[in-house]
């Protein structure tokens, strides 16, 4: 990791989102990097901490709606992680023209942004495995054929499409990172269908059943937060392989959404003595489509590519992630 901070040296970057679950924790691995971190907020996000390292940061408030925002990021930043976003796919279907404001709209303006200004700052953003559509075969890489079933993944992978435009025929570089189930410490998702192991872990540690709906068969690929912050920080070290690309992020190692309830309810009765019940109910009749898939994801080329691998099993990580919110209640 030391190498790929240093090719941060000197360097103002800019994190949308960067309170957030995802956004938070890029600021965090790129605190040992000597260079300016800006640190975006939305008015009604969370508070941020910091801790001290060879970083500077400052912690500003912006709109990434706004041509003004866009305008001064493209005239500071060398290099941009796009975190801010409208995170829920049900939040999106009932309210699309909104979801196009917050999700394609911010990406839009800064390619004008740079054309305009003719700067050409790097940009990661952060797509999601869902962009694909519906799957129930796995494990599934670059090459699968995106049909996108939800308004959010519809936005997000023509957000996508408008940085690869960026990085293909206006003369900047991006690279999208679609992620997976992302679980571990950090702030708490505002929308409930949205980190679900880590509601998991709540439940469980306040002593709640745990609820599964039908049978919990349903696959899912499960990555630390860690993990993923240590992806970012890589993509955007490597812009000779990974310029004008999508990557799909995963572990490789599928669980059913049965086996981490079962996980997670096991390692929080080894940490606590509190061995909480599992509960099956029906399927919501209106779940969206999308929750029904299985997903896998085969991450083999962004490996390839820059030499990055995730660290964490499902099972440590969880661990890990109780235990720190054991920690943070007793301080």
């Amino acid at each position: 990791m030391t190498d790929r901070l240093e090719r941060y040296r000197g360097k103002t970057i800019l994190v949308t989102g960067g309170t957030g679950f995802i956004g938070s924790a890029v600021v965090a691995a790129l605190d040992a990097a000597e260079a300016r971190i800006l640190v975006v907020r939305g008015r009604d996000s969370g508070s941020s901490e910091h801790v001290d390292g060879q970083a500077r940061v400052e912690v500003l408030e912006g709109d990434v709606r706004s041509t003004s925002f866009w305008d001064a990021a493209v005239s500071e930043a060398d290099c941009i992680f796009h975190f801010a976003a409208q995170t829920s796919s049900r939040h999106a279907n009932r309210h699309p023209a909104e979801d196009l404001k917050a999700n394609l709209g911010p990406v839009a303006r800064f390619v004008d942004a740079c054309q305009r200004l003719e700067r050409r700052p790097d940009i990661v953003f952060a797509g999601t495995v869902t962009q694909v559509g519906f799957t129930t075969k796995y494990p599934l890489d670059e090459t699968v054929r995106d049909s996108p079933i939800t308004v959010y993944d519809i936005n997000k992978l023509a957000a996508e499409q408008y940085l690869r435009y960026y990085a293909r025929e206006v003369g900047g570089r991006s690279v999208t990172l679609r992620l997976p189930n992302v679980y571990g410490p950090g702030p708490v998702s505002r929308h409930g269908d949205r980190g679900i192991l880590n509601l998991m872990i709540r439940k469980a540690l306040a002593g709640e059943s745990l609820i599964v709906y039908g049978s919990g068969e349903y696959m899912r690929d499960f990555v630390h937060v860690s993990d993923i912050a240590n992806a970012f920080v890589t993509a955007g070290a490597s812009w000779g392989t990974v310029s004008g690309h999508h990557y799909v992020l995963g572990s490789g190692d599928g669980h059913t959404v049965l086996e981490m309830v079962h996980l997670v309810r096991d390692l929080v009765a080894a940490a606590t003595g509190t061995r909480v019940e599992i509960q099956h109910i029906e399927l919501p009749a209106e779940l969206p489509r999308i929750d029904y898939r299985s997903f896998v994801a085969d991450s083999r080329r962004f490996q390839a590519d820059t030499g990055w691998s995730p660290r964490l099993t499902l099972s440590d990580g969880i661990a890990q992630t109780i235990q720190h919110s054991i920690d943070e209640a007793r301080t």
